[in-house]
């Protein structure tokens, strides 16, 4: 029981440090869910072997999507003409990265690795998309399809109405009022269950984990980074849900370096959607995919570690240090906003993982994310992993 009690006490702990984190980034994916033009989006990622692959990794940073949530909407993307290139550099970014993985990955480790993060995930992501237009034929002009639904609430197709029009259907109050609702929901409900299965992981590695095995294996070098990329990429866990897991192994005397590298690996890629990816980009461009993942994972990790050591910081003595900026109270009511948002989709996913195969499923409310906005199909996922599938 003791030993239970402990594993519960170290992940309360961290949903209170990272609840108001996680709430600012849900609050801005929200906004982005509804003043962005997906037409727009997939127009800038048609042109450019270049600079559409460059945009799209810009794109991808802030989105909160998973790496199962992002494939339908990768797969829309493409559909609507963004080349390979970017459709690659999409699919990496927007997992690794995400303003909610960003936020509490200021709250849970500290800036080096909220700025690393993201700067790795963009890299990356140009790496790939450029690698696989540049080796791969030539796109003509693709059509594009044009998707101008009402992003908040679809009211028209966006074909009987001129824009200026459609500008006026809804006030500025309604908007923020649909993306508050959007984030609150669909956004939540994708990575809700997943974040407290890491909170409980976390939980596990600080109460269980001796730290002289971890600091052993894991404390730095290729040997460390290789390793963490073994355990990252055929696991499915989204940005949020890995950081107080990468928080956890840093208490325990995992080099920050190794600890990026389950962060950039482990949302980007997991065997599910391998099997996708395959179906959307072919065998060559999945190929660059994971070997560019692999290949700036390991040498972003390297890296870190050095500018830690440059640096004179020692990891462990600044996990979380952001959270203390957060008074205890809003601590506390951050974390029961965050619980009381999560009862439904946890409730949700639970209901349909013990439900048996075939006995009928819940609907799902709203939209998955942009991939919705993309017109494309929820099974374009094709796993069982995201809210999407959970019922």
């Amino acid at each position: 029981m003791h030993f239970l009690l402990s594993i519960l006490s170290e992940a309360w702990d961290l949903l209170l440090e990272s609840s108001v984190y996680i709430l600012f980034g849900l609050l801005v994916s929200g906004l982005l869910r509804v003043f962005l033009s997906p037409h727009s989006v997939a127009r800038h990622l048609a042109q450019g072997r270049f600079r559409s692959v460059f945009k799209a990794a810009l794109l991808g940073i802030p989105l909160p999507l998973c790496s199962c949530g992002v494939l339908p909407a990768a797969a829309g993307l493409k559909r609507q003409g963004a080349n390979k290139g970017a459709t690659a550099a999409f699919l990496i970014s927007t997992p690794e990265s995400g303003v909610d993985s960003i936020a509490i990955t200021w709250a849970l480790l500290d800036p080096v690795m909220t700025v690393a993060r993201p700067v790795a995930a963009f890299t990356t992501a140009a790496a790939a998309g450029i690698s696989e237009n540049l080796l791969g034929p030539v796109e003509e002009n693709r059509e594009i399809s044009q998707d101008l639904r009402c992003p908040v609430d679809a009211c028209c197709d966006g074909q009987d109405c001129t824009p200026e029009e459609h500008a006026r259907h809804h006030t500025l109050f309604e908007k923020i009022r649909a993306g508050l609702k959007f984030a609150a929901t669909d956004v939540w409900a994708d990575i809700a269950s997943w974040f407290f299965v890491g909170l409980l992981l976390a939980g596990l590695i600080v109460t269980l984990v001796p730290e002289e095995m971890m600091g052993r294996f894991l404390g730095g070098g290729v040997s460390s980074m290789l390793l963490m990329l073994a355990v990252g990429i055929p696991l499915y866990i989204c940005a949020t849900a890995s950081t107080p897991i990468a928080a956890a192994l840093i208490l325990k005397g995992v080099s920050p370096g190794a600890a990026l590298v389950f962060l950039l690996a482990g949302p980007a890629t997991n065997v599910t959607s391998l099997t996708v990816l395959l179906k959307i980009l072919g065998k060559r461009a999945t190929a660059i995919y994971l070997t560019m993942i692999a290949l700036f994972a390991v040498l972003f990790g390297l890296a870190v570690d050095q500018v830690y050591a440059y640096l004179g910081i020692h990891a462990r003595a600044v996990v979380g240090q952001a959270a203390d900026l957060v008074p205890p109270s809003m601590q506390l009511l951050g974390g029961l906003a965050l619980l009381a948002l999560s009862v439904k989709p946890v409730f949700r996913s639970l209901r349909a993982k013990l439900t048996p195969r075939g006995a009928g499923t819940v609907p799902v409310e709203g939209e998955q994310g942009l991939a919705a906005d993309a017109g494309t199909e929820s099974t374009a996922c094709g796993c069982s992993s995201c809210s999407t599938h959970d019922g």
